[in-house]
């Protein structure tokens, strides 16, 4: 997150400082603030926490560079700085961060070293100690325009027993151009700044409370003749933040609270980039996982409505992990619940077809878009894992029903991809069906083991698959237009698997648009069958295949797709007679 993170003290003597600040570096460090990666002299060995590799470096100028180094510093002059305004000493190098996953440095000292970062860090310190105050004077607000950035602010005292009224005013600032990202990261943001000002409050008000044990200062004051506020503590006009809180590694805790704080919020929103509408996969699967999210939401709070009502576990039953799942639940899952295994066997479309053959792929192919159901029968799960993973490429997510493996056979209803074990019985009226397709992988024989000669089929060598069908295809069939293109693509050996990929989907994207219009044409606007037939006409889907492919893949459109259909037609424009 291009940010910068700051703590502001406001001095009773030279007004709002910065004290301490980390800022982000995606370059080369800048000149002063460490040398390369190695460590200096003295330097402890690094700390790696969460990814992050923690070190403080030490700077090797001489007198004259660092003369000439201070000089040419945006920061105040030590003149016009106290105690209280002044957090790294003299000549300290500050501290450094490496993000070893994005190679990313953050780095923290008094002021940045960029003139005009300087500027902006300074402008937000005074706005955020003087003007731009929340009712109070403690707690978080947000000010900035597009030229000096947007700030979330959050003031906060500190106790102090040498104070005037006995507290000091600090706040945090986090400090970025991007408006909406800091809006959106205010919660974040609020609660772990909040935790570091508690820590640091907390640890001031032991201080306190020790110094007012051992001292009062209230009796001490009321008791002294009037005398100007600060010749009574002797020039003393403020305390540094170790003193008040009584640590000395707060300026590296502080780093290492402000770095993570500026990976983590970093992190956790990201940008995606949509180029026009989603597309109806895209709809269907954000659905699903809307379904799914309800379904465990529901779940949850029936287990803990049984949980309150204490039912009483039978004898022996303690130590036991009681689990519930929705019926069925072992036997059904739709598309966006199930997630296909790593292990790949068949591993694209072009494979399937050189491994089945070109016949026995058109004709599972064919009964794949016209959505019948697909029956692999195999005693290796996995095999018919990676078939069904493949397979389910070749139409709209809306459409894959997947029962993955299955110990009894199930209705066409409940699934289009069943997988089987070999002993499983199919119905004979499923095996004479035209909307069933079987593929059987029985073990190749010593005879057949040279059948399979393509890339990558040392899994598959010890198979043979036979694919039966009560319709089978005949060759010279013309098919669903969208199935002689991928094949078309798939025989190219010019084109990469990658490239055919990409060409399936504008294949299904230009396919559902014209299910779309079709819906609309039909479900919503009812228009006759010969209006119909002249609409399938334009859309080229006039043949047989082609409508059964359209009827079908219309029951994947998206619940969002068909609401916003029927909305527009019952809004009082849609109700206007049409010319």
């Amino acid at each position: 997150m291009n940010a910068i993170v700051a703590l502001c003290h406001f001095c009773e003597l030279h007004g709002p400082r910065t004290l301490f600040c980390t800022e982000v570096l995606h370059a080369p460090l800048p000149q002063g603030a460490g040398n390369g990666d190695g460590t200096g002299r003295g330097e402890p060995a690094d700390e790696e926490e969460g990814g992050i590799q923690m070190s403080s470096r030490i700077r090797a100028h001489s007198p004259a560079e660092g003369a000439s180094a201070e000089s040419s510093s945006p920061g105040p002059k030590k003149s016009d700085m106290c105690e209280g305004c002044r957090s790294l000493a003299a000549g300290h190098p500050g501290y450094i961060s490496h993000d070893k996953e994005t190679s990313i440095k953050y780095v923290s000292h008094q002021h940045p070293n960029h003139p005009q970062l300087f500027s902006i860090v300074r402008q937000a310190c005074v706005r955020s100690l003087s003007c731009e105050v929340c009712p109070g004077r403690e707690g978080p607000i947000f000010f900035g325009d597009e030229q000096h950035g947007f700030v979330f602010s959050h003031t906060f005292f500190i106790k102090d027993s040498l104070a005037r009224g006995f507290q000091r005013w600090y706040s945090i600032i986090a400090i970025m151009m991007d408006r909406i990202y800091l809006i959106n990261s205010w919660p974040f943001l609020l609660g772990k700044i909040r935790g570091i000002i508690d820590e640091l409050q907390g640890k001031a008000l032991k201080v306190f409370e020790a110094e007012q044990f051992g001292c009062p200062q209230r009796a001490q004051r009321m008791n002294t003749a009037f005398t100007p506020f600060l010749h009574q503590r002797n020039g003393n006009a403020a305390r540094s933040l170790t003193s008040l809180t009584n640590d000395d590694s707060l300026w590296a805790c502080l780093h290492t609270s402000f770095a993570w704080l500026l990976k983590a919020c970093g992190s956790r929103l990201t940008e995606k980039l949509l180029e026009g509408a989603p597309t109806e996969d895209t709809l269907v699967q954000m659905e699903q996982l809307a379904e799914l999210e309800e379904e465990s939401e529901s779940w949850d709070n029936s287990e803990a409505e049984e949980e309150e009502k204490g039912p009483a576990l039978p004898e022996g039953a303690e130590g036991r992990e009681l689990t519930k799942c929705p019926a069925e639940s072992s036997l059904l899952s739709d598309c966006g619940a199930w997630q296909p295994r790593k292990l790949s066997v068949f591993k694209s479309l072009r494979h399937m077809r050189q491994v089945l053959g070109a016949s026995s792929f058109r004709t599972l192919a064919w009964h794949v878009l016209m959505g019948n159901q697909v029956i692999w029968k195999s005693r290796d799960s996995d095999l018919v894992h990676s078939a069904f993973e493949v397979l389910r490429t070749m139409l709209p997510v809306g459409c894959v029903r997947v029962i993955p493996y299955s110990s009894q056979y199930e209705e066409a209803y409940r699934c289009n991809f069943l997988g089987l074990s070999p002993h499983v019985q199919i119905p004979p009226h499923v095996l004479a069906s035209e909307f069933a397709v079987v593929v059987e992988v029985h073990t190749a024989t010593r005879s057949s083991l040279h059948a399979v000669g393509c890339e990558g089929e040392q899994p598959l060598s010890k198979y043979e698959f036979v694919v039966t069908s009560g319709s089978p295809v005949a060759a010279d069939r013309v098919g669903p237009t969208i199935l002689n293109k991928m094949e078309a693509a798939l025989t190219n050996q010019n084109l990469s698997m990658d490239v055919v990929d990409q060409c399936l989907v504008c294949l299904k994207e230009e396919w559902m648009n014209k299910v779309k219009v079709l819906f609309k044409f039909t479900k919503v606007d009812s228009r006759p069958k010969e209006d119909t037939q002249k609409l399938l006409s334009i859309l080229g889907a006039s043949e047989e295949d082609n409508v059964k492919l359209l009827k079908f893949w219309m029951t994947g459109l998206s619940k969002t797709y068909k609401s916003h259909l029927m909305s527009t037609v019952r809004s009082p424009t849609a109700l206007e007679p049409r010319n």
